[in-house]
């Protein structure tokens, strides 16, 4: 039986493991998607220097309801092209084409999902206060590394190798909403020994960020912390030579209960096998699948959420 959504659908919990979505999920999804996949599938076809006119050549095997899907289980799974092709009843060079296709449209809808909350009129506030007040308003900075294929030049092997993994990789940074865990920023994936003070200098995200919120981070954002006076912080160092204060191991623990919110993230993000697994496609199209991903948790947490209000 070939993979497709007509009887996959039939099986809830067998898509929710091959898809991270619910149907529901997945159906709001396609109505935002497929839209976008008509108009690019239109522009293809108009193109100037097209012989064919629109209508003429090989019927797909897919329709545009199977295509997101294919490219949402290559996400979730990171199966071969050869292996998805078998499941879906088309080629790999086919599978090949509707993953460079979509899941650029996937990144675009996921960029789309990634809204901050309004900070409306509300005065800026210290860190304790904004924690305690406004914490829909506080966001959280972490970075995750993937493993990539080691490039055949040594040069340019070495500027992928990072020290902390022993491993050559990209390195990419989210941003989430402490309160919701929600994305709401993704950085272009970059060379994994980028520290990830320069990573979130190079983010763009500094510039954006409204001087209503405050900004979280591990060690590693102690610089730009430091240049986020009242908004940005960071975990107390220990001083050196000294024991830890009892004060600074107090503020250590409770911050660590709230940022530990941007590693639950990160997990939902990298059920996505294509974010987990060895990178088998040569960096190709990294920051979108990391958006397209951020965008599908963004759908699961948007369905908690209600679930949870509905519920209230």
């Amino acid at each position: 039986m070939l993979l497709r959504y007509a009887e996959l659908s039939k099986h809830p919990n067998l898509f929710l493991k091959l898809t991270g979505l619910r149907l529901v999920e997945f159906q709001n999804l396609l109505l935002e998607v497929q839209p976008l996949a008509q108009a690019h599938r239109l522009a293809r076809l108009s193109r100037p220097k097209r012989q064919r006119a629109i209508g003429g050549g090989d019927k797909a095997r897919l329709d545009e309801r199977d295509q997101i899907l294919l490219s949402i289980v290559w996400l979730r799974i990171y199966p071969t092209n050869e292996l998805l092709g078998y499941l879906f009843g088309v080629s790999d060079s086919t599978v090949s084409r509707l993953i460079h296709r979509l899941i650029p449209l996937l990144a675009r809808n996921g960029n789309d999902k990634m809204k901050r909350t309004d900070p409306g009129k509300k005065h800026r506030l210290n860190l304790p206060e904004l924690l305690k007040e406004l914490p829909e308003l506080t966001l959280i900075v972490d970075s995750f590394e993937q493993k990539v294929q080691r490039p055949k030049s040594r040069e340019e092997a070495d500027t992928y190798y990072s020290g902390k993994k022993k491993q050559h990789t990209l390195k990419s940074q989210i941003t989430i909403e402490a309160k919701t865990g929600r994305v709401v920023h993704v950085s272009p994936s970059v060379l994994g020994p980028t520290a990830d003070f320069n990573l979130l200098e190079q983010s763009g995200l500094l510039p954006d960020l409204p001087p209503q919120c405050g900004l979280m981070g591990d060690l590693g954002y102690v610089g730009p912390a430091a240049r986020l006076p009242g908004q940005g912080s960071t975990p107390r160092r220990k001083p050196r030579d000294q024991a830890r204060s009892p004060e600074d191991v107090a503020y250590n623990t409770a911050y660590a209960k709230i940022r530990i919110e941007v590693e639950h993230t990160i997990g939902r993000i990298r059920t996505y096998q294509a974010l987990a697994h060895t990178d088998r496609h040569h960096r190709l199209l990294h920051t979108q699948r990391v958006q397209a991903a951020s965008g599908l948790v963004n759908r699961q947490i948007d369905s908690r959420l209600l679930k949870y209000r509905l519920a209230a």
